[in-house]
């Protein structure tokens, strides 16, 4: 097995999720004592958190270009970052280092177009649903996304800081999401992308009107087939 490198931490919250999809599928694929090959740079996410609330992303890249140098001096021959806001800064830790960084979108983009998905609604923290650089790299893979819904995007970014990063779950925020949901389904989509690695912790992505692609387990899933990979 090949061995992949996580930058977590961003929150811990959804680096456990990573990290338990993860194992689970390679103990599937590989059986017996069988458990993934990871190394985890597990940052502090008020520190990280801090630079995106003062929009300093000099200040964040210089976090995970540290943690993606370490983890390529630890052995890691890939890396997932766990985190989709934190792909806006993809490019430049990508330049700082010689091993490939398996980008959320592209993985998320690649399933949906496998699934002749071509029009969604993008659900995420505020950079995520109002700003290009996630976007357009999912429509470089064929999906048209409705206009971010900006209201949304405030009311996702309250709950996901306040309460899912700390672990907290909180019943209104659950019920909120679902009308949400429900709402989006009436619009003329096939398809919802949860591109916060949070959310999953309030939504069922299962029990929904419309197909929900869990940008989480798609990304650890893709970190699945490259340890796999010969």
């Amino acid at each position: 097995m090949r061995k992949l490198g996580l930058i977590g931490g961003l929150s811990w919250t959804s680096t456990a999720r990573y990290y338990e999809i993860i194992n689970q599928a390679i103990h599937r694929a590989k059986g017996g004592q069988h458990s993934a090959r990871l190394l985890i740079e597990s940052l502090d996410f008020a520190q990280v958190s801090g630079c995106i609330t003062q929009e300093d992303w000099d200040c964040a890249s210089g976090h995970l270009i540290g943690a993606a140098q370490r983890l390529e001096q630890g052995g890691a021959e890939a890396l997932l970052i766990c985190a989709n806001s934190m792909h806006r800064i993809y490019d430049r830790i990508q330049a700082s280092i010689t091993i490939p960084i398996i980008h959320i979108a592209d993985v998320v983009g690649t399933r949906m177009k496998a699934d002749r998905i071509d029009r969604a609604a993008l659900i995420g923290t505020r950079n995520v649903m109002t700003e290009k650089y996630y976007r357009q790299r999912l429509v470089s893979h064929g999906v048209s996304l409705l206009p971010a819904d900006v209201a949304l995007a405030e009311r996702i970014d309250r709950i996901v800081y306040d309460e899912l990063t700390v672990g907290k779950i909180n019943r209104d925020s659950e019920r909120f999401m679902k009308s949400e949901l429900t709402d989006i389904a009436k619009e003329d989509v096939q398809a919802v992308v949860l591109a916060c690695t949070e959310l999953e912790m309030i939504v069922d992505v299962k029990a929904n009107v419309l197909p929900i692609y869990d940008c989480t387990e798609i990304h650890a899933m893709a970190g699945v087939d490259f340890i796999l990979s010969e």
